[in-house]
């Protein structure tokens, strides 16, 4: 169980959550499931979510697992008319799925610092700049276009994206996912543009700096310290750590209901730990 942030009450809607088998959007999939929504929880990874949604059911809560692929629409539909047979309509879609690539990423964070053997900018590859720019942007595109229209027949719902604060101000080393974040905030306001006469908002969320699977060996050395990185990111954030999964709750819960948000759209909220104030 987590000790959710708000009481706000989901009872009745259909939660779309792409990545769910993922560390933040489970949590997040889990948090709506407490809030008395029914649950959808997608990812490419079908023995995650099966295992996430059986753990929510023991509980006394509702949550199905769905195998999905974001970048394939097949895959969306299918899941689509899945979600709809169990648990009815998308009433909130959260677009979870997104993430980088060890090939996209380079090993020194300016071009003088160029050691060899160590991979650079010019060592980057195209095949993982496309999967970064596909998995986070088309990620996010193909699920709305599947999901939203659920909610234009209902004519009211919430879509909630995942951009990051390097779509603010872009990190060393990433560049494809920095540009890729930028353009999930561009799109955020876009739809929240588009739906505005829907009755549909879009918002999203900026995480700060989270600990996870994809970031920790850029931030922990093999023995567990904290890598020069990590010291010069702490360094720069008021709050002085690194932001915790579950703190992104609260401000997901609140964006995607339409009593405490009615009137947000449009917006990419900072859940930062003070980063960009400093």
């Amino acid at each position: 169980m987590i000790n959710l942030p708000l009481n706000i009450d989901y009872t009745g809607k259909v939660v779309v959550v792409t990545g769910a088998g993922g560390l933040i959007c489970s949590a997040m999939a889990r948090a709506f499931a407490q809030s008395g929504a029914k649950v959808a929880a997608l990812d490419l990874n079908l023995a995650n979510v099966e295992k996430l949604a059986n753990e929510l059911k023991a509980e006394g809560f509702i949550c199905e697992a769905f195998e999905a692929n974001v970048l394939k629409m097949d895959s969306l539909k299918a899941a689509h008319d899945a979600v709809v047979e169990k648990l009815g309509e998308c009433d909130v879609l959260v677009n979870g799925a997104g993430g980088n690539n060890p090939a996209a990423t380079t090993d020194n964070e300016y071009q003088h610092e160029a050691l060899e053997g160590k991979k650079s900018f010019f060592d980057l590859s195209q095949d993982g700049i496309d999967f970064v720019f596909k998995l986070n942007f088309q990620g996010t595109l193909l699920p709305t276009q599947v999901f939203a229209a659920d909610m234009v027949k209902k004519g009211k719902g919430a879509i909630l994206n995942i951009s990051s604060m390097n779509a603010y101000i872009p990190l060393t080393k990433i560049p494809a996912y920095s540009a890729a974040k930028a353009g999930i905030s561009n799109f955020t306001q876009w739809l929240a543009t588009h739906f505005a006469g829907t009755g549909i908002r879009c918002n999203a969320i900026a995480p700060g700096f989270l600990l996870s699977a994809q970031n920790r060996s850029l931030l922990f050395d093999e023995e567990g310290n904290p890598t020069a990185r990590s010291k010069k990111i702490l360094n720069g954030t008021p709050m002085g750590r690194f932001v915790e999964g579950e703190e992104l709750l609260g401000a997901t819960l609140m964006l995607c209901d339409d009593r405490a948000a009615s009137a947000i759209t449009g917006i990419v909220l900072p859940i930062d730990a003070g980063f960009s104030a400093y």
